[in-house]
């Protein structure tokens, strides 16, 4: 049975490198018989703004229905994105806003400090972009912006494993440095990991 794969791509940006990666990271997938679909966030159309919170629920624009269809879909979510000021771009925090909600993602239990995890069964990588080494990121920073995405939403919502690859220096990098990460990219795909 061929494996089903969401790549969901954070870059508000069409010409950005991490459009490259989601492309070759689906590449390689195909090549190995996996059945691949993919969202980039910034073609959706909806508001990313939670308005009310958890307070009162806002209906969810079409884009962001089919959006969830394919995260029920998959087995394993691809998350590419860029680190802005240690976190998300904004447009793919409010993508998780909108949808990683009580009742979808995850259900808070009555009188408790624990949930359900109703994500469960699926797995999960962080592909990230950077403009230092990954090394000094964590070290240095704590690298808040997979402790967002991996820690606080994906295993918080039962997605485990969830692995991280880290690819930088962005801005200094040359044709050959992008070309050696993107066959790197590849080689993850055909692994289908």
């Amino acid at each position: 049975m061929k494996k089903k794969i969401l790549i969901i791509n954070g870059h508000p940006n069409r010409e950005s490198f991490n459009f490259g990666i989601a492309a070759t990271y689906q590449d390689g997938a195909e090549e190995s018989g996996a059945e691949v679909r993919s969202i980039n966030i910034a073609d959706l159309n909806f508001n990313p703004n939670l308005q009310f919170g958890y307070q009162k629920r806002t209906e969810l624009e079409p884009d962001l229905l089919q959006a969830w269809e394919d995260i029920l879909w998959a087995e394993h979510l691809v998350w590419v994105h860029p680190v802005w000021w240690g976190g998300l771009p904004a447009i793919m925090k409010g993508f998780i806003d909108r949808l990683f909600l009580p009742g979808f993602a995850f259900q808070y239990r009555e009188n408790s400090l624990f949930w359900d995890k109703l994500l469960k069964g699926k797995s999960a990588r962080i592909i990230t972009t950077l403009d230092q080494p990954g090394w000094y990121y964590a070290l240095v920073y704590g690298r808040p912006s997979v402790n967002q995405l991996k820690r606080s939403t994906l295993l918080f919502c039962g997605i485990s494993p969830v692995k991280v690859t880290y690819i930088g220096i962005i801005k200094t990098s040359d044709t050959t440095k992008r070309n050696k990460w993107l066959y790197k990219i590849k080689q993850l795909g055909q692994k289908l990991g």
